[in-house]
């Protein structure tokens, strides 16, 4: 079984992230103090011994070195942390050693993102390990794990064209409108929904420094909506109502019935000055008949889908390429570890050796008569520096190889021990 762990710990990691919480159940899930959190993971279990925490407005993800898996255990400390008692980790994902490892590297190549291939990523989690560091969260195991998915990380983005160009539907809807309106900026922007489709339309409206509204169905989600991801909430009445001084649309939504109807854009002054309309949702909630309204731009989520999907096929190769490097990651990591856990045994082995040599040197300096300080001592303690190192040199640096070139390891570190008669402390 697959393990990186050099004397019994383990790596786990749990998180919540978009995939299966959508920003307003996200929120719930968010440490307000950062350093109470950590402090209470690190103290409130004893066998938790090192941590690192990475919160985006996307993920809030715990990284721990821990000597024996209690998940629950996490969650209670969760739950006290963020005082919400009837906390549901049903979107909790969770992976240990070579799962949780693999996911590390999904994360700071940009798989795992929402835009596939995203830069920012990498730069939070660089943040979120130096801080740890700082502050005394981790020791010797995680900072091994992350100085490598780190150096994974970009090289993926030095070597593919992973982070080139836009793959999101919400991202493209944005460029669409960027395009279509010269003077996009000065726009009026209302963002309808805050799932995650509506996540990558306001990280690209962000992006170009262009302000937008936001509305929910409830007042109090479009708020944690827009103090997570940005935006300023209105009420979603007020919004539908508004639609005379609104330029541009987007409306990513699960709502089972049209949220813009034809009779109200019909009967809005915009139709004669021009809107633009985007549909991001599914099933739709945009009247399909506001097309045939003259001013009115409308663009449904199967024409964007297109398009995004011709970006993702040429994409795909790029894809693949960072797939295969994160695969030869995971060997790397695992030769690593391999070498780690091989290290003890090479160090104890010398020490056994020099506690001979020590012995043997001690007697032969009383047989000569000589003793420390004298010329002809230096040159005898040389000589047996020199012959230990001559000897043994050669087949640990050998073992070392073994260790990381075998599947069996474990084999050969029990065969060399025997023969050395180590006994791993």
């Amino acid at each position: 079984m697959y393990t990186v762990s050099t004397d019994g710990v383990k790596l786990l990691n749990v998180r919540i992230t978009h995939k299966k919480a959508p920003i307003h159940t996200l929120e719930k899930f968010t440490f307000k103090d950062i350093d109470m959190a950590y402090r209470m993971f690190l103290t409130s279990v004893e066998d938790i011994r090192e941590c690192i925490i990475l919160q985006t407005c996307n993920r809030v993800e715990i990284f721990l070195a821990v000597d024996k898996i209690e998940v629950e255990k996490i969650f209670e400390i969760w739950r006290n942390i963020t005082k919400i008692r009837d906390l549901s980790f049903k979107p909790a994902e969770i992976d240990q050693d070579k799962g949780a490892i693999e996911h590390l590297l999904r994360l700071t190549s940009g798989l795992e993102s929402l835009v596939v291939g995203e830069d920012q990523i990498l730069g939070q989690v660089k943040r979120a390990f130096e801080y740890s560091r700082q502050n005394g969260y981790v020791d010797s195991f995680i900072p091994i794990i992350f100085d490598h998915a780190i150096k994974v990380g970009s090289r993926i983005r030095t070597n593919t064209g992973l982070n080139k160009g836009s793959v999101s539907i919400g991202s493209i809807a944005v460029n669409l409108a960027e395009e279509y309106f010269d003077d996009f900026q000065k726009k009026k922007v209302l963002l309808i929904g805050t799932g995650e489709g509506a996540t990558l339309v306001a990280k690209s409206l962000r992006k170009r420094q262009v302000n937008f509204d936001v509305a929910s169905r409830t007042f109090e989600r479009a708020k944690s909506f827009s103090s997570t991801v940005g935006g300023t909430p209105v009420k979603f009445e007020d919004a539908l109502h508004n639609f005379d001084n609104t330029d541009i649309i987007f409306v990513s939504t699960t709502a089972p019935y049209y949220l813009i109807t034809y009779d109200r854009i019909f009967k809005s002054s915009k139709k004669n000055r021009g809107m633009m309309i985007f549909d991001l949702s599914n099933p739709r909630t945009v009247d399909d008949n506001i097309a045939t309204i003259s001013g009115i731009k409308l663009v449904n989520i199967d024409q964007i889908a297109e398009i995004v999907d011709r970006n993702l096929k040429r994409r795909h190769e790029e894809i693949r390429l960072a797939e295969k490097m994160i695969q030869n990651g995971m060997q790397s990591m695992d030769l690593l570890f391999r070498k780690i856990k091989a290290e003890p045994f090479v160090v104890s082995v010398f020490k056994i050796v020099d506690d001979v040599r020590n012995r043997e040197l001690s007697k032969a300096a009383r047989m000569l008569g000589i003793s420390k300080g004298m010329k002809e001592f230096e040159v005898i303690e040389q000589l047996s520096y020199a012959i230990v190192e001559g000897i043994l040199s050669t087949p640990m640096n050998n073992f070392r190889k073994e260790i990381g070139n075998t599947e069996k390891n474990e084999e050969v570190l029990n065969i060399v021990s025997r023969i050395f008669n180590y006994e791993p402390k």
